[in-house]
């Protein structure tokens, strides 16, 4: 597979197999995929990864937004005829990655200690919802279910409306960690030449994220109300007469407070709130008190004085509105590439940049089994043996 080497690629080298479904290990094979592995996604014949048929046909959105810069090959490695072309395939991986309930690893002949037994440098991450034991782990787990049990949910939804906003949360957070113990296994095996076997569940990644409010749980013993971080950072979001938001972080030092009361020609705030501990206190009135002000004018009359007055803020952004966006067209932000097949796709770059470069393989998320000759070549099958694979219906 062609890489722009002219471009850091860190993890060029490294083979992935994706053998997961849906976000949690598609998406850390993705961000995996962003910094230059090679990552072979491993489908079933036919129907594939089932995020695929979201929208109809086999190239959802969905599926888009978690598996570009891959190759996908299609291959049945519960029959007996596949599991040689598995073997092959597993003989050529660096990293093995897979999201399942605890067992089924097993039925499949994937678990970790049968592939450490056939190479000891393998780098194995398995995922789950709740761990590999105790009383929930043979249940489902999808984002809303790791939202609700880790407390996260609680955090950003009141009231009794069963609809949930937002994207996928814990889905997300899964990934990103399941690919930074990825990455820090592949750092020591460089040291040892040992693998290791990586596991990351949803619960446990998205409570490990909540690090600040978990924090002042411990801290004082006491529930964490709903707007105690908007109150303890002091941070707003206010509507101005047209309808339109401005998003404020004043944080705690002082020039900050001050500056935003002379933006506004408030200065009597200043009286009224002479502290941050005032300040945090009275958070809902001081809501009030932006409110009414900021309702006042229009967005464009505020920005120009809040940011004369180097107040932290920022226009509310749609995500239709980001490419207009000056500091999003400056850095670049989004990339377009075109499939064969399924025309442009359009994908935000990675967001880590090496040596002031964020080149991605720029790969358009694969058709199914788009590459499957071309992957299965690589490992050592013959046109024959492809051939016969084909017609056993393995592939």
């Amino acid at each position: 597979m062609a890489l722009n080497t002219a471009s850091p690629q860190v993890l060029a080298g490294i083979r992935v197999l994706d053998l997961g479904s849906f976000i949690t290990a598609p998406y850390a094979a993705m961000l995996l995929a962003e910094m230059g592995a090679d990552v072979v996604k491993v489908e079933r014949p036919g129907s594939g990864d089932p995020f695929r048929a979201f929208n109809g046909g086999l190239y959802s959105s969905h599926f888009q937004a978690h598996n570009r810069n891959k190759r996908s090959i299609t291959l049945d490695y519960t029959k007996p005829h596949g599991q040689a072309a598995m073997h092959a395939l597993l003989a050529s991986a660096d990293v093995v990655l897979l999201n399942v309930r605890p067992g089924v690893e097993a039925r499949l002949g994937l678990d970790y200690e049968a592939l450490k037994a056939r190479d000891p440098s393998v780098v194995y991450c398995a995922i789950t919802g709740y761990g590999a034991s105790g009383p929930y782990a043979e249940r489902p787990a999808y984002d809303n279910v790791g939202q609700s049990l880790s407390g996260w949910l609680s955090m950003f939804h009141q009231g009794t409306d069963a609809r949930v906003p937002g994207p996928a949360v814990s889905d997300a957070l899964t990934g990103m960690y399941a690919a930074m113990g990825i990455l820090g296994a592949l750092v020591e095996r460089a040291r040892t030449g040992l693998g290791r076997k990586v596991e990351v569940s949803m619960l446990e990644a998205t409570v490990a994220f909540s690090t600040e409010p978990l924090g002042k749980l411990f801290a004082t013993g006491e529930p964490v109300p709903f707007y105690a971080r908007a109150s303890s950072s002091q941070s707003f979001i206010v509507t101005c007469k047209d309808g339109a938001r401005i998003g404020l972080h004043l944080s705690s030092p002082e020039k900050f407070w001050q500056g935003l009361t002379l933006a506004i020609g408030r200065e009597d705030l200043q009286q009224k709130y002479p502290n941050r501990g005032a300040r945090v206190a009275g958070y809902d009135a001081l809501a009030v008190d932006l409110a009414q002000t900021f309702a006042t004018q229009d967005r464009a009359h505020w920005m120009p004085r809040l940011e004369a007055q180097d107040v932290p803020f920022a226009p509310e952004r749609r995500l239709q509105d980001l490419a207009d966006d000056p500091q999003v067209q400056h850095l670049g932000l989004f990339y377009e590439t075109t499939h064969p097949q399924y025309g442009v796709v359009k994908a935000a770059h990675r967001p880590v940049r090496y040596d002031g470069d964020n080149y991605s393989n720029f790969l358009p998320p694969p058709a199914l089994g788009e590459h499957t000759r071309e992957v299965l070549h690589e490992v050592g099958l013959s046109d024959k043996d492809i051939e016969q694979l084909s017609q056993q219906g393995v592939i």
